[in-house]
């Protein structure tokens, strides 16, 4: 999933230095979403792995 956020974020930049600002956006946006979702799984994953020791 971070492999997914930071090639979105890539996306972002490159359409962004072309003028591309929809495409930028969107692509920011995405990679956002995607980044947050990775934060909440891996803290849950850390939570759980010390709950079970």
């Amino acid at each position: 999933m971070l492999y997914y956020s930071i090639i979105f974020l890539v996306i972002a930049l490159i359409a962004g230095v072309f003028g591309f600002g929809g495409i930028a956006s969107a692509s920011a946006g995405i990679a956002q979403i995607l980044f947050f979702i990775f934060l909440v799984l891996f803290v849950g994953s850390l939570i759980l792995r010390a709950v079970r020791g």
